[in-house]
């Protein structure tokens, strides 16, 4: 019998032809995109970098103001070496195995740094805490500028902010300890389907990088996702229009028209059964309609502001008056879908058709743009005569270049998050029904998406009376008189609260503004089961001046607003009737829920 041995097993060596096998495959893959690039590149001709977004620009005129006060940059650098100094003397106490307060932490909502030997491991820890004092002198010296306009800094910082977060040493395997671990783990093994998986969303983007967030084919609308039973009755050219099967024994006899945004499709409020705000809403009582939105191409290259209401929410309304025989139905609109209703609300004021709109209700939306939030950084003349350029050579503007603007909002979440996973971890994402939703891309037609960002964003011209026209009736928020529910959320980088706030006191009737707590998405799809986040209500009659004022006197609920929501609605009118069977009414069914339209999916290949 042999003696134990006392050496370290090693790790087993993967099978060598095996890796040969595997590096032929990347070396032949990567020559093809590469060679395929290079011929793209010399059909075009040589042309120098263009700067489109302005932002080489801003950093040069920020650079211009910063080196003219050389005192304030020696102090910031002299900040800077100070810190430095104080990490390499609470390093070396960590080294001798004493105790001391770390320089610099992480958010406790970062999750960059979750793995414990980022503050157990000695050298981890000071690499982090390196990363995170050059990043916050870094935002602290090009933050606040003297002179620079605010257009130009709000450039820098949110530029800057993509620069710090592409730094991280998470993002880098040498410097990140779960990628550490894994490479010596599988001896290398996962970076090479990490290149792999690099590889196959370049080749799948036809060329560009197509970051792959969760695992598609996990998924079918109708089947697992959008499930809520119904029928499409209706549609036009800009939409289809889905009546949802009725759950109880009696419903309210007003209707609910939801308007989500075209931006996106409207399935984020119906993903699953136990989230599904279409379905809560269905249960409640409600005989709900949805209109899902067309996924525009060349053909719709005219279609205008206009169309998205008249061919959209006011053919919806007609087509509901024919279905129930209600002139007057409750109406709910999501992000922009919320500005498109608001639109229509005056719209319907101004042809003294108001009542066909008994009570309305708005998802984080704003009507008032004086404030955009970060998504203003990208809405200046030059950018937006940039993107019409683009947009009216192919009739629309691709929905995979919206969609990754709106994850540079969340760079870490939702692109570095996927590059560590994907490409340093060499992991397949994981299959998630958001993710799913976040990355079904939809279009806009030009003439469209220069009106709404010109009109609305840059010149604010919604809040203007007559500002702007629809079919000849001038637009006036402030003739809305129909009741009114916003619900916003306290941390929505896309439109924020404060925002829609302003927006919010521009209408003429009455108002109820309810704050959520968390996002966008998360902090309006909050059922009631989930009982999170909770929300604020201010109960005096009429909105504060300021947003700020209005929080200081708002009280704290727990739960859903869902729930306040509906007892608002349902004490403006609780009247009932017998349900509506979509399959039984007059409009004939053109096909089962969740419709054509929704299913239309854009070919990241065709789209680059």
């Amino acid at each position: 019998m042999a003696a134990p041995s006392n050496e370290t097993p090693h790790a087993e060596l993967p099978d060598p032809q095996e890796v040969a096998k595997t590096y032929a495959e990347v070396a032949r893959r990567a020559s093809h995109l590469i060679s395929d690039h290079v011929n793209r590149q010399l059909k075009k001709g040589i042309t120098a970098p263009a700067d489109e977004l302005g932002i080489a620009q801003a950093f040069m005129d920020m650079m211009a103001k910063l080196l003219s006060n050389p005192y304030k940059l020696a102090q910031a650098q002299m900040s800077l070496v100070w810190d430095y100094f104080s990490l390499w003397q609470h390093s070396m106490m960590r080294f001798a195995g004493l105790n001391a307060s770390p320089v610099a932490a992480p958010e406790k909502s970062d999750k960059r740094f979750k793995d414990e030997e980022w503050e157990q491991h000695f050298l981890f820890d000071f690499i982090k805490q390196s990363y995170l004092i050059a990043a916050r002198h870094i935002h602290d010296t090009v933050c606040c500028v003297d002179g620079l306009d605010e257009q130009t800094q709000k450039k820098v910082n949110f530029y800057t902010r993509q620069y710090i977060d592409a730094l991280s040493p998470s993002n880098f395997a040498i410097t990140n300890p779960e990628v550490f671990r894994e490479t010596v783990k599988s001896s290398g093994q996962n970076l090479l389907k990490g290149l792999n998986n690099l590889l196959r969303d370049v080749e799948d983007g036809g060329g560009q990088l197509r970051v792959k967030m969760t695992d598609t084919s996990a998924f079918e609308l109708g089947k697992n996702v959008a499930t809520t039973p119904g029928k499409v009755v209706f549609q036009t050219d800009m939409m289809q229009l889905v009546q949802y099967t009725p759950s109880t024994d009696k419903v309210l006899k007003k209707p609910l028209l939801i308007i989500p945004p075209w931006i996106n499709k409207f399935y984020i409020l119906d993903l699953r059964e136990k989230n599904s705000y279409i379905k809560w809403c269905v249960d409640q009582g409600h005989t709900v309609f949805v209109i899902s939105w067309v996924n525009p191409d060349e053909r719709h290259a005219e279609k205008t502001f206009d169309s998205y209401l008249l061919e959209g929410v006011i053919a919806a309304l007609d087509a509901i008056e024919q279905q129930t025989g209600e002139k007057s139905i409750n109406a709910a609109g999501y992000c922009l879908g919320g500005t498109l209703l608001a639109t229509a609300l005056a719209y319907l004021a101004g042809k003294r058709q108001a009542s066909r709109i008994s009570a309305a209700t708005f998802f984080t939306t704003m009507t008032d743009f004086t404030e955009p939030g970060e998504l203003g950084v990208f809405i200046d003349e030059g950018q937006v005569s940039s993107l019409e350029k683009k947009m009216f050579e192919r009739g629309y503007l691709e929905g995979s270049e919206m969609a990754g603007t709106f994850n540079m909002l969340r760079a870490n979440d939702l692109i570095w998050s996927f590059v560590v996973n994907n490409y340093l971890l060499g992991k397949d994402p994981f299959p998630f029904d958001l993710l799913y939703w976040n990355s079904d891309s939809t279009r806009m037609p030009a003439k469209m998406h220069s009106f709404y960002l010109r009109k609305l964003y840059m010149e604010n011209q919604l809040v203007e009376p007559g500002g702007i026209s629809v079919d000849g009736v001038a637009i006036d928020l402030g003739k809305i008189k129909t009741p009114c529910y916003f619900i916003s959320t306290i941390e929505d980088h896309i439109a924020p609260w404060k925002s829609t706030y302003m927006g919010a006191r521009r209408f003429g009737g009455p108002v109820r503004f309810v704050l959520g707590g968390s996002g966008h998405i998360a902090g309006i799809v909050n059922p009631p089961a989930a009982n999170k986040y909770g929300y604020w209500i201010n109960p005096a009659a009429k909105l504060p001046a300021s947003a700020d004022d209005w929080l200081a006197g708002a009280q704290q609920n727990q739960g859903s607003w869902w729930t306040d929501w509906q007892s608002w609605l349902t004490a403006i009118d609780g009247e009932q009737t017998e349900p509506r069977d979509p399959a039984k009414g007059k409009l004939k069914v053109l096909e089962d829920g969740p419709g054509s339209f929704v299913k239309i999916r854009i070919d990241a290949t065709q789209a680059a």
